[in-house]
């Protein structure tokens, strides 16, 4: 099928069609502000039933973790139990407003204010926030209290920040984002911090490290501790990327390993909505002396009562009010069912998923560091001659498969990222890999059906360079 087989809504349209009847105005008409009106706006003229038509087929071509298995690397697509949607439509919960006073308030703010004592508890830290509205603003919040940290103690010549290379993404920019200039520091043999790079590195010039463990090579940095030591000694703080705290969550508290500040995303760990750019949350937890300088506002008990406070140094808002309150709910949600035996399973079983994968497919995939791996791995595409990741990617989604990320972290040339998650059986698992197995037989039997793909689907392989370059963000007749 091809996409000119879906037709587009302004397509369906016929002149005079109606989809709803509004009665006669019984006010006086008042003319549209000049500022706001329009001339020629067409709209498409349909009826209801051709709207919700058209609108429910769009939605079953989605893809979407509630119908298919979702590897995506990283990023942690996972399921998020239904339950957590019905606790946060609950009246009481949907229906609270911020402003209508901490008094009548009283009950969210308890329920944040325990989110915020468990997620401490779970990483060992002092104080956290949960004003950032997603992971990325929790980490631009985490350096930005290093920055202020330093700031309080008037050592205003530490503007470096070292990032390793196996680091996620957006470590770079956020300290740029903070004011700060990041360096690499390089991969050793076994996929962790070079520690003699590390040590050449710092000085009284470093304000800190940004370290990812489990790294997004999937795997656990054995110097963790000695990382710290070392950074400590130099002066600096050492922050935690807390993106991949699935795989440590209830099995190590990252702050009895050094980590002075750290976010982590309630969407990857703890099973609130990914995707669509937000709503998310981005806690923040912080040792003891930084806890002054968190983001606010913070729920605090005060006189047998929760309010709003306002740290003592804080970096002020990253947000209004006080959070996206409805992810929070479905993060307490999760984590009271869960309690602490069920969080340690779930990194448990995140882990066991994905080096259960990584053994069924290494014989057919290059794994660059095959050593054991935690809650994901990398595996290679350079499957022949010829073939690449790209081809892969898209040959999965013949076979019902999303596509895992790929060609990242650029370290591993042709990389696929693959984390199963803890939410998938042994059975998805299984077929997933006897599809990736099969797809390594075509690439060397068959390579035309890779560089073909995807062909089951309603648009085949689009010019994602020219997409980009040149994007068409309207409907044009």
């Amino acid at each position: 099928m091809n996409l000119k087989e879906e037709p587009l809504l302004f397509e369906l349209s016929s002149p005079g069609r109606v989809g709803a009847s509004l009665p006669l105005c019984d006010v006086p008409a008042a003319p549209v502000p000049p500022e706001l009106a329009r001339d020629g706006l067409a709209l498409p003229e349909l009826d209801e039933l051709g709207v919700v038509r058209h609108f429910t087929r769009l939605s079953q071509k989605n893809f979407s973790i509630d119908t298919q298995f979702y590897p995506l690397g990283s990023c942690t697509m996972k399921y998020n139990p239904k339950v957590n949607e019905q606790a946060a439509s609950l009246p009481g919960w949907r229906n609270a407003h911020p402003l209508s006073g901490e008094e009548f308030n009283q009950g969210a703010l308890e329920l944040i204010h325990s989110l915020q004592e468990q997620l401490c508890e779970i990483g060992g830290f002092a104080a956290g926030s949960l004003q950032p509205a997603a992971g990325a603003q929790g980490e631009l919040a985490g350096v930005l209290v290093m920055r202020a940290y330093h700031e309080s103690r008037g050592d205003s010549k530490r503007r470096l920040v070292l990032v390793p290379d196996s680091a996620h993404g957006t470590n770079p920019a956020t300290c740029t984002m903070a004011g700060y200039q990041a360096k690499t520091i390089p991969s050793d043999a076994e996929g962790g911090v070079d520690m003699a790079a590390l040590a050449a590195a710092l000085d009284e010039t470093v304000a800190g490290i940004m370290i990812t463990n489990p790294n997004t090579l999937g795997l656990f940095d054995r110097n963790i501790e000695a990382i710290s030591r070392a950074v400590h000694g130099a002066g600096g703080l050492v922050y935690g990327d807390g993106a991949n705290m699935n795989a440590l969550a209830g099995v190590l508290r990252p702050a009895e390993v050094g980590i002075d500040v750290m976010h982590y995303n309630l969407h990857k760990t703890f099973s609130t909505p990914h995707g669509g750019g937000g709503p998310g949350a981005g806690f923040v937890g912080v040792r003891a002396d930084l806890a002054g300088f968190l983001p606010g506002p913070i729920v605090a008990r005060a006189e047998g009562a929760y309010a709003l406070l306002m740290p003592a140094r804080s970096i002020g808002r990253m947000k209004s009010f006080y959070g996206n309150f409805g992810i929070l709910v479905r993060a307490y949600v999760y984590l009271r069912m869960l309690g602490a035996p069920g969080l340690r399973r779930v990194a448990e079983t995140a882990v066991l998923n994905a080096n259960y994968l990584k053994c069924l497919v290494e014989g057919a995939y290059k794994v660059k560091y095959p050593r054991r791996c935690m809650h994901e791995f990398v595996a290679q595409g350079d499957l022949a001659e010829g073939v690449h990741t790209l081809d892969v990617a898209k040959r999965l989604i013949d076979y019902g498969f999303h596509p895992p990320t790929i060609y990242f972290p650029l370290i591993v040339p042709e990389a696929l990222m693959i984390e199963p998650t803890e939410t998938e059986s042994k059975e998805t698992l299984d077929e997933f890999a006897a599809v990736l197995i099969r797809i390594a037989v075509e690439a060397r039997e068959r390579p035309e059906l890779l560089h073909a793909a995807p062909t089951t689907t309603p648009v085949g392989r689009l010019d994602e360079v020219a997409a980009a370059r040149n994007p068409t963000l309207c409907y044009r007749s």
